[in-house]
Formats: C-alpha cells, structure tokens, sequence
C-alpha cells in the first residue's frame, strides 16, 4: 500500500526490508542456478481446432468461420530437475495457435491441470499465443474486456470454446508431465527475415501503421528488424528427438483477413519438420518482440510479387522455407552439444507496471468515437458487425480514465517468467512487446543466447517511446494500458533476474 509522510525512520525500515528482500531474491536466483542437476523432459501435444461455427478473433469487423483450413494445436513440453529423487524445480511451456491469452483463459486452465495433478504448482504453467488472427474469440465480457463482438445467436459462446480449451490442453500436460523420463536438450541460433517493421514515418514525425511508402514524405521505417531464430531441442532417454521450440519474432499473422480457422505459417511448418524428423515431433512455435513487426513487407512488393510468379510459390511458402531452413540447420549445427545434466531455474514474478495515463483530450475523442459508433449502431442494427468492437474499444478508454482517477501512480499487474536453462535464458511478458525492448534484454543479458516470448498472457501493444510520440495504431492510448516508461521497467527487472542466474559472468 502506498503512504505519504512516514516518520523517518519507518521510512529506512520500509527501503531496508526492500533491499533485504531483494538480496534474498539475488542469492535464490543464483542458488537456483549454480549446479547442474538432471533434467527430465516430457512432450505432448493438444488439438484445440473449435466446433464450427465459430466466431475469429483479431479484427474490427465480426468474422464468423464455416470453415477450418488447418487444424489448431497446443504443444506442450514440461522440464524438471531433479537431484536424485528430489524435484529441485519445474516448468511447462504451452504454445497455442491463438491470438492472445486472456487472464481468465491461463486461469481456467490452471484449475483444470489442479484437478487432474493434485499438488502441482501450476503458477509453473507458461502459456503463450502464436497470434492467428483466424483463431477464435476467446472474451466477450464488456466490464472486463477492450474487445467485444457481437456474437450472432447461432454460434457458440465464447465459455464453450473456452470450456473446450482448457480439458484438452490440461490432458496434454497431465500426459507430458505423468511420461516424462531422463532426456536431454541443447539450443542454438540461426538467422531468416520472416518480420518486417511495420511503422512507416513521415516527415512531419508522425507514424502510421502499414502507412504508404511511396509517398513523398516518406522518411523511413520506424524501427530495428529482429531476425533472429532461436532454437530449443529436446530428447528422450532413448536418445529421439520429441520436441523443438522455434523463436520467431514475427507474429503469425499473414493470413489475417481470412474466414477461416488456420494456424497460419505455423502449421506447415510443423508439417515439415515432421517430415524431416517424424510425426513425434512436437514443433512449439514462440513469438519474439514483435508488436511492430509482421510478415507483411512494406515495400519492394512488386519485385516480391514477380519472384512468387516465377518461381510458382506463394508467401506463406517463402515464410515457412525460412523457417524451417533455419530450424534445420540450426539442429544440424547444435544436435551432438547435448546436455542432460545443465543448470535449471525458474522463477515467476507478478510484476507492477505504471500504466499509461489517459489525458483528458484522449478522453474527449474516444468518448466522441464510442458514442459515434452506438449512434449508427442504433440507427442500423446491421453496422453491429463492423463497428461494435471498435466502439469497445475505444469504450475501454473511458473505463480506464475513471479508473486512473484519485490516483497518483495506477499501476498495472502483469505476470513474467525467468529460465535458466543450461546457457540459455528464457523470458516472458504478456504484451505484443515493440522489438527494441527485446533487443535491450537481449543486448544486456549474460546467457549465452536469450529468448523472448511475447503473448503470455492478454496481449496489448507495448511500444517504445519514439512509437508513442509519432502516433498512429498499436501506440495509442488505445493500444495501450502500459507505455514506454513501463516498457522499460519490464527490461530492467527481466535483465536483473536474468543476470542473477549468472553471478559470475562478465
């Protein structure tokens, strides 16, 4: 609880509790992570593909699906260390073909995986969306949610596809974990430009998302590319590869306009992989930083256009050619640098955040839009399709300016995990993460070789300073519940428990 005018002495006890604390979660950190200790590795995998219909969640307009074009899937791969016959410390790793992970969705699966493993810490459970545009809604809760549609009466309700969610992927991890032997697991890096900053600049320092390029004022792209592929591996006792995670950071989002339910570039990349190495395998794909990235080039697309006429292939092709030849070789490098006996540590943290504030004016014109969109909603019934999720939208705006009232630093709970695999560092955040935070975590972690993990939990954009003052959708207020300031909270806490894993390194 926040106070004013302690006495100052109550004010010393208060800073020295906070540095003891922070000692105390400094040595742990280190503890955790400084032997190695034998890993046992379980995998399996969850069809999550909704009945039909089923309403898509990811644009403004109501999309409702009579159609799957691919299946969706969960991977799943549960880690623990073990000293002997004593559980030292765990993790389960869960990457859906979704677009994002509301906070009741982690909940409700939470509470499934208690029931089926009594005593399990599930606070343990990362859950993660490859952010398909053509997967279901997953919130229709108006007082809880920013992006409602108006769901037709025929379709089921958002709950039942929920409900369907969290049995199957709870199974999947109650098998993962029940099978899980000896195994072990190397990682390695590769490089394929499958995302491109999406942000064009302009002269008058204004910024637009997918903006024109071929305007005059055209200055450049907003922001640094990230075209790192990290790579995990995991193998059973027997010495088969079961499973990979594929950090990409680009969102899975080139088939975003369609009708249809589809995995997008994720699931013939799996289907090639599993070619390769057996229909086992269970290829999780991560999503980087990459709130201002997508695989939507922003120029040279004519030249992009004649190279898929004459080579008869189509985006998506090119897409999953690059992944997968970074996956492949990546393994073919790494795959006789296994370790089975490796430093392992997880820690997880419910991390406060300041909000971003709502100005009075940004009030005024969300209020102006909300209203706009109710007026010709009622007016016309059938604009409810196309207008009432913006109306939302821009309706949670209203909902947070009230709520930031009386209050001099809103923060906002947001929930990370920290690993330490062997030399490898994993870390997590709920956002679509702008790619410098991730370049700033990467650049300044001790491990080896790092890996961020967007979308864990309900996603909304978290852009860098420059974004939010050159405007434009994904960095305004109503993108946006934390800002730049608390952009760089999440970096330096993420650095500081990541380096504590690694007391010694220079």
């Amino acid at each position: 609880m926040h106070q004013t005018n302690l006495p100052c002495n109550a004010g010393f006890l208060r800073h020295f509790r906070k540095i003891l604390v922070a000692g105390y979660l400094f040595l742990c950190c280190c503890a955790g992570a400084a032997n190695a200790s034998e890993i046992y590795v379980g995998s399996a995998t969850a069809d999550i593909s909704p009945k039909l219909p089923v309403a898509l969640m990811g644009q403004f307009n109501l999309r409702v699906a009579e159609t799957a074009e691919t299946p969706l899937y969960a991977g799943v791969v549960v880690m623990e260390s073990k000293e002997g016959n004593k559980s030292l410390d765990t993790a389960v790793f869960v990457s859906c073909d979704l677009i994002l992970i509301p906070a009741i969705l982690r909940e409700e699966l939470r509470a499934e995986v208690k029931k089926l493993l009594p005593g399990f810490n599930v606070n343990k459970i990362i859950i993660s969306a490859t952010h398909t545009h053509t997967a279901p809604v997953l919130e229709d809760d108006e007082e809880k949610s920013s992006f409602v549609y108006p769901i037709p009466a025929n379709v089921p309700k958002v709950k039942t596809y929920r409900d369907l969610f969290a049995r199957r992927v709870a199974d999947a991890i109650a098998k993962a974990w029940t099978s899980r032997g000896k195994g072990s697991v190397t990682w390695g890096q590769n490089r394929a430009a499958v995302g491109y900053n999406r942000r064009a600049v302009y002269e008058d320092g204004t910024t637009v998302m997918y903006g024109k390029t071929n305007r005059a004022d055209f200055q450049n792209l907003e922001g640094y590319e990230d075209h790192d592929v990290n790579s995990l591996f995991f193998w059973d006792s027997k010495g088969k590869l079961i499973a990979m995670s594929i950090d990409v950071a680009c969102p899975a989002q080139e088939f975003e306009h369609r009708t249809s339910v589809n995995a997008d570039y994720w699931h013939p990349v799996r289907q090639a992989l599993q070619k390769r190495f057996g229909p086992q395998l269970n290829v999780m794909g991560w999503i980087g930083a990459a709130g201002d990235q997508s695989p939507h080039s922003m120029y040279r697309k004519a030249g992009e256009a004649r190279m898929q006429k004459l080579s008869n292939k189509t985006r998506m092709d090119d897409i999953v050619a690059r992944v997968v030849r970074a996956a492949e070789e990546t393994y073919d490098i790494v795959k006789d640098d296994r370790h089975s006996d490796i430093a392992f540590a997880h820690r997880t943290e419910k991390l406060d955040l300041p909000m971003r504030i709502i100005t009075e004016a940004e009030f005024n014109e969300s209020k102006k839009v909300q209203q706009d969109c109710a007026a010709q909603i009622a007016a016309d019934p059938k604009k409810s399709g196309d207008l009432y999720a913006k109306m939302t939208w821009f309706g949670d705006v209203l909902k947070r300016y009230e709520a930031q009232k009386g209050k001099k630093n809103p923060m906002y709970e947001s929930e990370i995990h920290v690993l330490r695999i062997g030399d490898v560092a994993v870390c997590t955040n709920q956002f679509e993460l702008f790619t410098d935070y991730g370049i700033r975590i990467q650049a300044r972690s001790k491990a080896v070789q790092t890996f961020v993990i967007q979308l864990t939990g309900p996603g909304t954009y978290l852009p860098s300073a420059k974004a939010v003052a050159g405007g434009g959708y994904s960095a305004v207020c109503q993108s946006n519940v934390v800002g730049a300031e608390g952009g760089q909270v999440l970096v330096d806490r993420t650095v500081e428990i990541i380096n504590g894993f690694w007391p010694s390194a220079e």
